[in-house]
């Protein structure tokens, strides 16, 4: 980097997954669910400084594969996107750490994976919009 260039730090991100989706499945008991078999999967990804994989319980997407949600603070925009496989790591890697790069969440739909262009489920706006 050069003297005259300035680091731009980007505000922390978090990748919240829900570790209880079951993808519509029984489940038996002691059985481990889809859901933490992602997690498990993105735990073990090398992840940009400022992002964070976080496990939560129940996204009420239950029926539609597993669920992440992206998000981070400022005036950046929440991402829900659903239908996702254990087996998708790559794909969530590569959306969030997009998403990890700008100031607002905003990925142009072209940049997006693919999978997270068809299968948002909800984009929340931050809660400081700029005006």
């Amino acid at each position: 980097m050069k003297d005259s260039e300035t680091a731009v730090e980007l505000a922390p991100t978090e990748l919240l997954v829900c570790t209880t989706c079951r993808m519509g499945q029984e489940i038996p008991e002691g059985g481990v669910r889809p859901g933490a078999r992602l997690m498990s999967a993105l735990e073990d990804m090398d992840w940009p400084e400022g992002v964070t994989v976080k496990p939560v319980e129940c996204l009420s997407n239950c029926d539609e594969g597993c669920s992440v949600v992206l998000r981070g603070g400022g005036a950046r925009w929440t991402y829900v996107y659903g239908r996702l496989t254990p087996d998708m790591a790559g794909v969530v890697h590569d959306g969030a750490t997009r998403y990890h790069a700008t100031d607002t969440g905003l990925v142009p739909w072209r940049e997006r994976p693919e999978h997270f262009r068809k299968n948002c489920i909800a984009r929340i706006p931050p809660l400081e919009l700029p005006e």
